[in-house]
């Protein structure tokens, strides 16, 4: 038996004990939180966060079959929602599949796909930019230029060589589409109904919003691409994307600057990590209270699949959220909190710390800015856009005032951090 056939059987044993659900209709099986021994009692207090958080679904899978689903306010299983930047992930696969089918390298110039002068670098500046660096957002373009979406030339500017800045840049991502089109001669959504919607129900359109392609489904679709991606590839014993080594590099490390990013998929349980909008590296793992395997594709507004392998699990979340931002951040993890408790799991924060750490306030003045907490001990540290830090105060209590007549106009994060390595990022706008 050869390689990849032995790879395929491995695959097709694995498929034997997770359920599918048919390609067309409306049929997926369910499995009771009661019948996995799950503590239903806390299902309520989970449902109440999602819906306070201005949740419109969501869905767990356990081996496949659906064991939680809730709609909130007039949101069905049937209504459609923007993936936002979860449609990076869904992105990210269609390259795998062009890619295996001969049509593109990610290790081939893009230029090769967007024709030269895509940009507004010199020639060899364009030049040193693959497909690869679009991926993990590394290209080296500038994403502080006013609009980040702006896939004109004149948007597209060198900031760095290529491989060596990461930056959460929507524009570079979203031309991968021109190269997919390119590369296949195929309309976008003409490549996804027939590479992908036909073979698994994953239907839904990219549709064009400014500069933005995002994508469009019904929530059950996100849940069909996360049991997709939970298989490997792999459909019902149908392998969709036959490179292993593509699907493993998509979610792992995928750079040294980001280690919780791989081929626009977000990764859990690593030692640090990175946020759109910020050239600062955070300590520790992106969800503390999920499970350190987990992979995702997350998006503006708390679009979020979780993929658990170790567990079987995928999670879908759509919705709006508090707050703004380019990803989510702070919600899946305590999604993770309240589902841990459903699901009768240790979280890796007690509760009444999170509540505290969420409890920091902002009290903002003409002259200066007031940081206020309960009595417990932090270090504080004032960071700038660029991710440098301007003002550091250690083991503070309390309240700290920070003087704004020496601070440029600008957006800036302040960042509390205990004994325990569990922070609080606050965003303040300095006028």
């Amino acid at each position: 038996m050869g390689i990849f056939s032995f790879i395929l059987f491995t695959l097709s044993l694995h498929c034997q004990n997770i359920y599918f659900p048919p390609v067309t209709g409306s049929v997926w099986e369910t499995t009771s939180p009661a019948s996995l021994g799950w503590c239903e009692e806390h299902l309520p207090e989970l449902y109440d966060f999602l819906e306070d958080a201005n949740s419109k679904g969501f869905i767990v899978l356990k081996d496949g079959r659906i064991v939680l689903e809730k709609y909130f306010g007039t949101f069905t299983k049937d209504s459609l929602w923007y993936w936002a930047s979860a449609g990076k992930s869904l992105t990210s696969f269609l390259v795998g599949i062009a890619q295996q089918e001969g049509k593109l390298s990610i290790e081939d110039p893009s230029s090769k796909y967007l024709g030269t002068g895509w940009t507004d670098c010199t020639a060899q500046e364009e030049a040193r930019i693959k497909v690869r660096h679009q991926l993990t957002m590394t290209t080296g373009l500038d994403d502080g230029v006013p609009n980040v979406d702006c896939t004109d030339k004149d948007c597209l500017k060198c900031l760095a060589e290529p491989g060596k800045r990461w930056a959460y840049h929507n524009a570079a991502y979203t031309l991968l589409d021109k190269v997919i089109e390119s590369a296949t001669g195929a309309n976008l959504n003409s490549f996804v109904l027939s590479k992908l919607s036909t073979q698994t129900g994953i239907y839904g359109s990219f549709l064009p919003i400014d500069f933005n392609n995002v994508f469009f489904s019904k929530p059950r679709v996100m849940a069909r691409f996360g049991l997709l991606m939970l298989n490997k590839g792999n459909w019902n014993g149908n392998q969709i994307l036959k490179d292993m080594d593509y699907y493993q590099k998509m979610i792992t490390t995928s750079q040294d600057l980001n280690k919780s990013y791989g081929y626009l998929w977000w990764l859990n349980g690593k030692a640090s990590f990175m946020v759109p909008g910020l050239q600062f590296v955070f300590p520790g793992s992106l969800t503390p209270n999920a499970p350190t395997d987990m992979f995702s594709a997350l998006g503006k507004n708390g679009q979020i699949i979780h993929v658990v392998p170790s567990q079987n699990l995928v999670v879908v979340r759509m919705g709006n959220a508090p707050g703004t931002g380019a990803v989510p951040i702070t919600l899946p993890d305590t999604i993770w909190q309240k589902l841990n408790k459903v699901m009768c799991l240790p979280s890796a924060t007690d509760e009444s710390a999170t509540q505290n750490l969420n409890a920091v306030k902002i009290n903002q003045q003409a002259d200066h800015i007031t940081v206020m907490w309960d009595d417990r001990q932090f270090d504080l540290k004032l960071i700038n856009s660029a991710g440098d830090i301007l003002l550091q105060k250690n083991s503070v209590r309390s309240e700290v005032q920070i003087n704004a007549h020496w601070i440029n106009p600008g957006i800036y994060y302040i960042r509390l951090q205990d004994a325990n390595g569990r922070s609080v990022v606050k965003k303040v706008m300095i006028q």
